[in-house]
């Protein structure tokens, strides 16, 4: 298969090969296939560094893709990349999206509509009492909460966004498998329930400090905005603030005592030019998401390909058979079947007896 996975998967193993070089790789040899067994020389010409050379053909002897491919599969994880449809648009969307993901749980179109939420490890009573009001409030209008499953703030908005009973995403800057700090053994478990544990680091790879900073852009990314609850003046979460300005979202802070180590980093924001968060109704307002359920719904029953879009432009109100929609489609007749079984499910059409279909709502014309 061109561009299969696990060639993804063998490249992303390799240290140094970054979004920049599989770009690079993938542009140049036109198949990561074929760059996987490319020789020596291949390599330099397409401009890989000496550096990542030495570490992609040592790597090339030692491993066996296949079975590295199988284990993460057996593991419940799932691997997306790039090419995939399931792969997030909205990460999909900043510079330098990481060719690969790695995820265990679930991704849902629900998750577009992701805040992320950030802050300190060392959070005071206030920022406890933010954290826990303001997860709980957007997760209840239904907002996914992303966070980074740290220890303070990042844990509070994943447990509050669960106990709302929404959906909660954790990025993090180890493997999917590898559970940091390993006392949120039990609140991993739940994510994994009710959301996904994602990470751009192999299964396996251990929690360092290098890799905070980076997976930030991914929280970020994976955002329609990012909220910093408490942050000190050098707190990781303003990388993440960072990030999201780059990213053009917007970015809320919530303003805190100017006395407090703790507000430093977020009265700096608020100063240079973040909104300033004193409810979390402020970011649905800025989002203009007041209604979220009602973009769920939109999105829902839009066509999601051109063959959903045909089949709509073929149907009435009035039953239509199946044979008349493919033949004003012009789509086989298979092909159709299976597109109405998924837009029934959708809440698209609606099968009515006798292989005939109508649409329940027009939605070529919203």
């Amino acid at each position: 298969m061109s561009d299969d996975k696990k060639y993804w998967i063998g490249f992303n193993l390799v240290k140094g090969v970054g979004s920049v070089r599989f770009q690079q790789l993938r542009s140049y040899f036109g198949d990561l296939s074929i760059a996987w067994q490319a020789p020596k020389e291949a390599f330099q010409q397409a401009g890989l560094p000496e550096r990542v050379l030495r570490n992609l053909l040592s790597l090339r002897e030692e491993i066996d893709l296949d079975r590295v491919y199988d284990s993460i599969i057996e593991r419940d994880i799932a691997v997306l990349t790039l090419l995939d449809e399931q792969y997030p648009r909205l990460l999909k969307e900043i510079d330098q999206a990481p060719p690969v993901i790695y995820v265990k749980g679930s991704l849902t179109p629900a998750d577009e509509f992701a805040v992320a939420m950030v802050g300190t490890r060392r959070v005071t009573a206030y920022g406890q009492q933010v954290a826990r009001d303001t997860s709980t409030y957007l997760a209840g209008h239904g907002l996914t909460i992303v966070s980074g499953m740290a220890r303070g703030v990042d844990a509070l908005a994943h447990q509050h966004a669960l106990q709302a009973g929404g959906r909660t995403i954790a990025v993090l800057g180890c493997g999917v498998d590898v559970v940091y700090p390993p006392e949120h053994r039990h609140l991993a478990e739940a994510i994994v329930e009710n959301g996904a544990l994602i990470s751009d680091y192999p299964p396996g790879t251990q929690p360092e400090g290098i890799n905070f900073p980076p997976r930030n852009r991914i929280i970020s990314g994976l955002s329609l905005a990012t909220i910093v609850i408490e942050a000190g003046e050098r707190s990781g979460a303003l990388i993440t603030a960072d990030f999201a300005m780059e990213q053009g979202r917007d970015v809320f802070a919530v303003p805190g005592n100017v006395f407090s180590p703790a507000s430093r980093g977020t009265n700096r924001l608020i100063q240079n030019g973040a909104y300033a968060m004193v409810s979390p109704q402020d970011v649905l307002d800025v989002l203009d998401l007041a209604q979220v359920e009602d973009y769920k719904d939109a999105r829902q029953t839009l066509p999601a390909d051109i063959t959903e879009a045909k089949i709509l432009q073929a149907l009435d109100y009035e039953p239509v058979h199946v044979d008349e929609i493919s033949l004003e489609a012009g789509l086989p007749i298979e092909k159709v079947s299976a597109a109405l079984t998924m837009m029934e499910l959708k809440g698209m059409v609606q099968h009515v007896g006798g292989m005939r279909y109508t649409v329940i709502r027009d939605v070529t014309k919203r």
